[in-house]
């Protein structure tokens, strides 16, 4: 300990004391001299000596060559906590020096240590009494004094150590290290929140802010991605790199957030205190009390929010260099599963201002287990997987395999969501279960069984209900000898492995493998099982291109690698990513915490006692977990929609990519994306992306619009408000609306849902699409989404199409979904180019509305009779497979309905009835055969990005002389046909001339050339 002080002991007499009252006494009598090779005044530096031992010995300091810098920089034992806390901050991210190359630099310099602790006071020191002017320029002089004596330090590493001290300090924005406990003592753990993107050298990708926090006892780490953002709290067993650990996490959680109000945020603590050889009992205790240091520390340095108008309070004692944050929300993980009523305590204690709306899923909260909602979410994934395959899985029996076992949430869950599963093969880390043909009904009554136990493994599944050939087997077996029947539904041998036998499970040829457990299964071919980063799975993993079943739904957690996901999605398998399919979890979270956020109004103002609202939150359960299952229902069409849309939307897709990577929201290498050279070769093979690949850009879409809209004025129409209503259960909205309209989150609820709901039904590409069709910002491109939307009435026709789930064939289906997708897309444009949408949303939408009812009740009398035929013709094909008539006659209408807004603007203009103007546009639209030329276009294979361009302008030219012409049309007087004939009569021949070389075009096979010269032609002839 002395040593580690910077002393070397020289003389040592030891004595002992036997006291008659008291006991025995070691006194130890020793004479030291410095070290560090330089004299020191004892006088100056006795107490602060005296401090230090007493703080090592008490436990409050750790033992180790830190300590030596009170005696070569004058420092106090705290400061140097502080320092040893930032070098343990630096491990975790990566800085390439050991701790002791750390302790001897700063001891070989201590004046640079000593300002480096002098610029921490500067910047965070609340008892300075300065002004922020002030403090900034002592830091400014501070830095520049560290700045010159670095000029002197010989060493490169040692430069580098010392900058990244330095940088620690500059990058930090909030501490606790001047607050004090309730007894007036300083607090025993550090925390340092940190604006992540000023550290140098961070590994990607890199969070908004991180907490760290340093005791003795604890160490832990919070990430976040936002100021609103969540995530859960992971008691971690890695203390060299439970930061790398976290970051990992909170990558995956930051997509899968997309679908919710917050961003990803994930935490981690390791109690460093745990002795080798404690029970199991001991181990829990000691846990639970560093999880409660950890989020106290949390909170000690996260602003609160006053009841009324008392706004936001920040901490006392924090210099705050970020602005307010109040927004601090955690959740259970590995090891904390059990912890949300214990973070609700603190909170509670804290007093603060969310409530146990601060850790959901606590005793007044959803249990996820109880309510199945993960499981549920995944299946979701899985049903559309098998729909698309025009299966059935409600009624068609099929085979499985999965990880997990009937204990577990996501798999005991998963395995009872249908009576027709035919589990043949299972395993978790104890055992391995072989069913060769079950009796889907029967295992699925044991399965039922053992999920109702509150404890149950593989063993306790009833060995009579196995089908012949199978049983249990432990996974400590040295050999397992396999049954014929086992043999050759694996395609193995007789004598295996309990791990050979697993990773023959993962290669069987069944219908759907389903994740539930914890582990990384299936990596790339490519990949080696070291970067995958989960040892205790290397021996059993198998890579994609092994994999033989036909679907894959992860309930759990990084089941696969992404490449692995790749690789199998381009051998044919149907999968999704883990994001997507087991976001139900977290969606019910985050649900559960703005439900409660919501109350916290009419809780404080004595509307709503607690047990009410604990009352009320039970009775929306059903509802809150449909809410939820609709994401993962409407996300997973999303990616069917996109990967239907194949090459044609490549081009946009990799545009996005290079957006979001320019804006620093993308890391390529991070998301396992191609590159452009890659992505010339797949396009030159006409690869499209995977979907695995899309499911990446889904989240990333929405991540980036949801920022876009947030910073935009759009949320603040009124009209957009009713997205509140959509998002919460109606109880909510009936009861308090004034809750909703005052929640905290307000904006960012509706540019969450408003943001989902556009990505979901425009795609992935939508806003680089129509953003380089137009120009238009994200903002605008959403005003233009909602009255397209709301004036084709396209939710309540798209939730016509999901009744019909199972009831048609799935490529139908989607068929009908793509028409209604191309609509909104086609009509996104027009609104951006032709209406002023800053007058407010309500009025838009409701004229259009109203004009296009119009043009529908006229198309029976305004079509001429081709475009009659065609509609009567696409209306009997779609009953005949199975559509309803009334379904089946508004899909058909969509062709025409597509010029509605055409219509109605060109009756605004002209002052004619919209039925007169509509039978005029339909009449000269078939004069000119631009009917067929318009449908023809959509079948124009296109994989080129400029070349999808140039389509949707030849288009858009092509709209707008229709348009004008039908006004010209309109104005001699005449309706219909007789209108075209008066107008065409008048310049007749240059009409006929550029009518015979349209006619000639559309019936000639069109191309992205021919329809550019139609336009031009058509524009030619406006002109004239």
């Amino acid at each position: 300990m002395l040593e580690n002080m910077g002393f070397r002991v020289v003389d040592e007499r030891t004595y002992h004391i036997q006291p008659r009252a008291a006991a025995d006494v070691w006194f130890h009598d020793m004479v030291l001299e410095s070290a560090l090779g330089k004299p020191f005044d004892l006088v100056t530096l006795r107490e602060r000596i005296e401090a230090c031992f007493l703080a090592v010995m008490g436990g409050h300091a750790e033992n180790d060559g830190y300590n030596a810098l009170v005696l070569a920089s004058g420092l106090v034992w705290r400061d140097v906590a502080l320092l040893r806390a930032l070098s343990r901050f630096l491990r975790q991210i990566h800085v390439p020096y050991s701790q002791d190359y750390m302790w001897a630099t700063l001891r070989r310099h201590p004046g640079i240590a000593a300002d480096i602790i002098a610029l921490f006071h500067a910047r965070f020191d609340p008892h300075l009494g300065v002004s922020s002017d002030q403090r900034a320029t002592r830091q400014t002089a501070i830095t520049a004094s560290i700045e010159a004596a670095l000029r002197e330090v010989e060493s490169l590493d040692e430069d580098r150590i010392l900058r990244r001290f330095a940088n620690a300090v500059d990058a930090a924005i909030r501490t606790n290290f001047y607050q004090r406990d309730p007894a007036g003592k300083t607090r025993e753990l550090i925390a340092v929140k940190f604006a992540s993107r000023k550290l140098d050298d961070l590994p990607l990708p890199r969070p908004l802010y991180e907490i760290f926090v340093y005791a003795p006892r604890v160490e832990g780490v919070h990430l976040r991605f936002g100021k609103v953002a969540r995530g859960g709290i992971r008691w971690s067993d890695r203390p060299q790199d439970f930061r790398t650990e976290i970051l990992g996490l909170v990558k995956a959680q930051n997509v899968k957030n997309a679908v919710i109000v917050p961003v990803g945020a994930k935490g981690g603590f390791v109690p460093k205190r745990l002795r080798a050889g404690s029970g199991r009992e001991a181990i829990q205790a000691e846990g639970t009390a560093a999880y409660r240091l950890f989020i106290s520390t949390l909170l000690d340095i996260t602003d609160n929010i006053g009841k009324g108008t008392a706004g936001v309070i920040p901490p006392a004692d924090v210099v705050r260099h970020d602005g307010d944050d109040p927004y601090l929300v955690v959740a259970a993980d590995k090891g904390t599963a059990a912890f949300s009523d214990i973070a609700n305590d603190i909170a509670a204690a804290y007093d603060f201002w969310l409530g146990d709306a601060f850790a959901s899923g606590g005793s007044a909260g959803y249990d996820h287990k109880k309510i199945g909602i993960t499981a549920r979410g995944a299946w979701e994934s899985v049903k559309r997987h098998f729909r698309e395959m025009d299966v059935d899985i409600g009624r068609t029996p099929f085979t499985a395999v999965g990880i997990g076992d009937m204990s577990g949430d996501v798999f005991g869950n998963g395995m009872l969501r249908e009576r027709t599963i035919r589990l043949v093969a299972a395993f978790d880390h104890r055992d391995i279960f072989v069913d060769p043909a079950p009796d889907a009904e029967r295992s699925f009554a044991e399965r039922q069984r053992l999920f109702a136990l509150p404890r149950s493994s593989w063993q306790d599944f009833d060995k009579a209900l196995i089908s012949k050939g199978g049983d249990v087997y432990s996974r400590q077996a040295k050999e397992i000898h396999l049954s014929e029947e086992a043999r050759k539904l694996f395609g193995v041998g007789e004598k295996l492995t309990p791990r050979e036998l697993i990773r023959a499970i993962l290669k069987t040829q069944v219908d759907l493998l389903f994740f539930g457990g914890i582990g990384t299964y299936v990596r790339a071919s490519g990949e080696s099982d070291e970067s995958v980063g989960d040892r205790g799975n290397d021996a059993v993993r198998i890579a994609g291109a092994d994999l033989r079943c036909k679907v894959i739904g992860e309930g759990a957690n990084l089941g696969m690698t992404q490449r692995g996901r790749v690789e199998a999605a381009l051998r044919g398998i149907r999968l999704n990513t883990d994001a997507i399919d087991n976001s139900a979890g977290v969606n019910t979270s985050d649900m559960e915490v703005n439900i409660k956020s919501a109350l916290i109004i009419p809780l404080r103002d004595g509307r709503l006692a607690m047990a009410a609202r604990n009352a009320l939150l039970a009775t929306m359960t059903d509802e809150v977990a449909q809410l939820v299952l609709r994401n993962n229902y409407l996300q997973t069409l999303a990616l069917s929609l996109a990967e239907r849309r194949g090459m044609e939307d490549f081009g946009f897709l990799q545009r996005l990519v290079q957006i979001l990577e320019a804006r620093g929201m993308l890391d390529r290498a991070v998301e396992f994306l191609a590159d452009d050279l890659q992505l010339a070769e797949r396009r030159r093979r006409l690869q499209p992306f995977t979907r695995p690949e899309l499911s990446v850009l889904l989240a990333y879409a929405k991540l980036s619009l949801y920022h876009d809209l947030l910073e935009s004025a759009v949320l603040d129409d009124p009209y957009l408000g009713r997205e509140l209503d959509r998002y919460f259960p109606k109880p909510i909205a009936a009861q308090f609306p004034d809750a909703l309209v005052h929640h905290w989150l307000r904006r960012e609820i509706i540019a969450t849902h408003l943001a989902n709901s556009m990505i979901n039904r425009g795609g992935p590409s939508l806003i680089v699409r129509i953003g380089d069709q137009t120009g238009a910002a994200p903002a605008a491109i959403a005003s233009a989404f909602a009255a397209a939307r709301d004036s084709y009435a396209m939710t309540a026709l798209n939730a016509e199409i999901d009744r019909l789930d199972n009831r048609i064939a799935g490529k139908l289906q989607l068929d009908l979904y793509a028409a209604v997708q191309d609509l909104l897309l086609d009509r996104i444009v027009w609104f951006l180019r032709h209406v002023d949408l800053s007058r407010g949303l309500a009025d838009i939408v409701g004229h259009y509305r109203i004009g296009i009812a119009a043009v529908a009740a006229a198309l029976d009398g305004a079509l001429p009779p081709e475009a009659t035929r065609a509609r009567t013709q696409r209306q009997q094909e779609l009953a005949q497979a199975g559509v309803p008539a009334e379904l089946a006659a508004r899909i058909a209408n969509l062709g025409p309905l597509s010029a509605a807004p055409d219509i109605v603007l060109i009756a605004d203009r002209t002052g004619r009835q919209v039925g007169e103007v509509a039978a005029t546009y339909f009449a000269a639209g078939s004069y000119f055969r631009l009917d067929r030329i318009t449908g023809a276009a959509s079948t124009i294979p296109i994989a080129d990005y400029y070349d999808r361009l140039a389509l949707d302008r030849a288009r858009d030219s092509i709209g707008d002389a229709e348009r004008r012409l039908t006004a010209a049309m309109v104005a001699n007087g005449a309706v219909g046909a007789e209108a075209v004939a008066a107008w065409a009569a008048r310049c007749e021949r240059d009409v006929e001339r550029i009518r015979l070389a349209i006619l000639d075009i559309a019936g000639s096979g069109l191309t992205l050339s021919k329809l550019a010269v139609a336009a031009s032609l058509l524009g030619d002839l406006v002109k004239g």
